[in-house]
C-alpha cells in the first residue's frame, strides 16, 4: 500500500484527546498532545520519567509505522525529551498511543492536559529476509565502530 499526500489515517480519540496536528505547512511531524483530563502529571527532575497518554488509537496502514519523536523546543527549553526516541507504533497496534518522556533538567516538569509533548511522523517500513552466513563482505571501514569516522 502506498501512502500518499492526503492519505487518511483513522483515529479513535478518547475523552478529551486532541487529534494530531501539523503546526506548519512544511512540518514533517504532527504534534501529539497529552490527554490528562483528570489532572496534570509531574515528571521529577534529573531522570524522572512518565508514560503520558495521548488518548489516541491510530490505524496505521500496513507497510508503514508511526515514529514518535521529541519536540525540539520542549527539549531545548525544558530538557524534556522522548526516552525511546524514536518510539515505533506498528501498523498492527490498536492500543492507546502513550509517550515515554524523560526530564533531563534540574527542575520538576509539569505536563498539563493538551500540552504538545511529541511529534508523530508516518514512515514506510521495509521488511527484510535475514539469512545466516559465515561472513559478510569486507568494507574499507570494517569493524571500526563508534567514532571511527570522526566527530
Amino acid at each position: 500500500m502506498e501512502l500518499t499526500e492526503g492519505t487518511t489515517i483513522r483515529v479513535v480519540a478518547h475523552r478529551g484527546a486532541r487529534m494530531p496536528l501539523y503546526a506548519s505547512a512544511g512540518a514533517a511531524g504532527a504534534d501529539l498532545c497529552a490527554c490528562l483530563p483528570d489532572g496534570p502529571v509531574t515528571i521529577a527532575s534529573r531522570g524522572g520519567r512518565a508514560l503520558v497518554p495521548t488518548g489516541l488509537v491510530l490505524e496505521i496502514p500496513e507497510g508503514f509505522e508511526g515514529q514518535v519523536r521529541p519536540r525540539s523546543g520542549l527539549a531545548f527549553r525544558s530538557g524534556i525529551t522522548v526516552l525511546n526516541s524514536p518510539g515505533t507504533i506498528d501498523s498492527d497496534y490498536r492500543g492507546e498511543v502513550k509517550v515515554v518522556l524523560i526530564n533531563h533538567s534540574d527542575e520538576p516538569f509539569i505536563v498539563n492536559h493538551g500540552d504538545r509533548i511529541a511529534q508523530l511522523v508516518i514512515a514506510p517500513v521495509l521488511r527484510c529476509t535475514f539469512v545466516q552466513t559465515a561472513h559478510t563482505d569486507a568494507t574499507e571501514r570494517g569493524d571500526r565502530g563508534f567514532g571511527s569516522t570522526g566527530v
